[in-house]
């Protein structure tokens, strides 16, 4: 079969022409931004990428459209519509149907090979928990098939189909592993569901839940109301990890669960929690300890992705021991706490790290996390642009001193925001600085910096290659 993915330079949509062609479907692909790493991993693979979204594509007649919700019906300033291909599909009556709803009938819930599902959603921590998850039934033998929103460096891919069921296998009820993070992005522009309910999963990590996507969603109800939608589709026999510290994932458990329930979180009164250091703790199930995590990954917020990957791998029989043993081989994720490099000083090296954050929430847990790394003494410098949808509508504004409390300096890049960054950033005084440009903010970072920082550029995009520019001029 061939397939032509509509926005496949996407993080899932790249994925998802991975897995197409792993099972030996001919892929091509489209994109406005055809570029380096995501265009250089796929035509590694054999898939032919065209740059842009014009008409004359539907000349490579493929059997069926594969839409990324990047796609959309808007047109340009001129009248014309911004994606021509997307317009002669359908006025062709061409086939066509959206990444999720392919993803689920070819791969998920393939005819003859339906997989075991093991879906991880939530606001934070869904690319982590997923790679830890996959890592730890990989480590244990199950060989799981997986699509992650990142690289997790166990692996150095994004998705893999992993290992197959027997007949026998299948004969006796046993499913091969898939593992997917489970966003509540929309689907496409054709179904404004979330992602995740076309999954289906057996095992569901609800891992925290806040208000976020302001361009689709109007409220934090209208999210709980998507993540129920996912836990009507997990069946008696499933189960749901969920978060028991989260007030929002209560009340969407409040609308009905009919599944297996294993709350984990940092009380002793969850069925899976934590006792100890980030560093060094222990897994308890039912207050009885049943494992010991040691590791070198920071943060509370990865003690709890830890637990629910722990918790999800014993739904398939995986012993907690054996899985916190793995995790202990666990090294991350790419643009988490990534360190992109060091410049040495007489008193002390500059560190310059990246990492995805760009929620108020996610970008505090990452600061926290740093900080209990370097400790109380060590300066943290913060460098983030406000990219993310949500981020640039300004809904999340007035939480950015909050998210940037354990930062000794603070540099925003302001460059395209339709707010004042400067008076959002305020109450921070003279600890806070902003940038139009990413000249600019090198140049504010470079000027601040001393022998021993730690400089943490945070944000869900390329940031305009800040990390290497930052090194530079460093170095100089």
């Amino acid at each position: 079969m061939h397939i032509h993915i509509l926005g496949i330079c996407g993080t899932f949509m790249g994925g998802v022409a991975a897995l197409a062609r792993e099972a030996g479907h001919r892929v091509t692909g489209c994109d406005a931004g055809v570029y380096p790493p995501m265009s250089d991993q796929l035509r590694s693979l054999g898939i032919d990428l065209i740059e842009g979204f014009d008409a004359d594509q539907m000349q490579l007649r493929p059997d069926v459209y594969v839409i990324g919700n990047v796609v959309s019906r808007s047109r340009l300033p001129n009248g014309q519509p911004k994606f021509p291909l997307m317009e002669a599909i359908l006025d062709s009556g061409a086939p066509y149907t959206s990444g999720p709803q392919w993803l689920a009938e070819a791969v998920l819930h393939a005819p003859g090979q339906p997989r075991h599902v093991l879906a991880v959603a939530g606001t934070h921590g869904k690319t982590t928990t997923t790679s830890m998850l996959a890592w730890v039934l990989q480590a244990c033998g199950h060989e799981p098939g997986f699509l992650v929103g990142g690289v997790p460096l166990n692996f150095g891919v994004s998705a893999r189909l992993g290992r197959l069921a027997t007949p026998e296998q299948l004969a006796r009820g046993q499913r091969a592993p898939f593992v997917i993070e489970a966003d509540e992005y929309d689907t496409a522009f054709f179904d404004k569901r979330s992602k995740f309910v076309h999954y289906r999963p057996r095992t569901a990590i609800l891992n925290n839940l806040e208000f976020d996507h302001a361009d689709i969603f109007d409220d934090l109800a209208a999210i709980e109301r998507q993540f129920h939608h996912l836990v009507r589709t997990v069946p008696g026999s499933g189960r749901v990890v969920v978060n028991a510290d989260e007030d929002s994932l209560s009340r969407v458990l409040a609308q009905g669960c009919w599944s297996e329930v294993a709350p984990f979180g940092l009380r002793d009164t969850a069925a899976w929690s934590v006792r100890g250091e980030p560093n060094d703790f222990e897994v308890l199930h039912q207050g009885r300890r049943v494992a010991q995590v040691q590791w070198s990954i920071g943060g509370v917020h990865n003690q709890l992705n830890a637990l629910a990957a722990i918790a999800a791998a014993e739904h398939l029989g995986v012993d907690p021991a054996e899985a916190a043993q793995a995790l202990q081989q666990f090294q991350n994720v790419r643009r988490r706490m990534e360190v992109r490099g060091r410049v040495a000083r007489a008193h002390g090296d500059i560190t310059v790290y990246d990492d995805f954050a760009h929620h108020p929430t996610a970008i505090r847990t990452t600061l926290d996390g740093l900080r209990r790394q370097v400790g109380p003494h060590a300066r943290i410098l913060a460098v983030f642009e406000p990219r993310s949808n949500t981020m640039k509508l300004g809904t999340m504004k007035s939480q950015l001193p909050w998210s940037l409390a354990d930062a000794d300096l603070a540099f925003c890049h302001s460059g395209g925001l339709d707010w004042d960054a400067r008076d959002a950033l305020a109450p921070m005084g003279e600890r806070a600085q902003v940038g139009g440009t990413i000249e600019q903010v090198v140049s504010q970072v470079t000027q601040a910096a001393q022998a021993g920082d730690h400089i943490l550029c945070m944000s869900n995009g390329g940031f305009g290659g800040i990390h290497d520019q930052l090194l530079k001029a460093l170095a100089d």
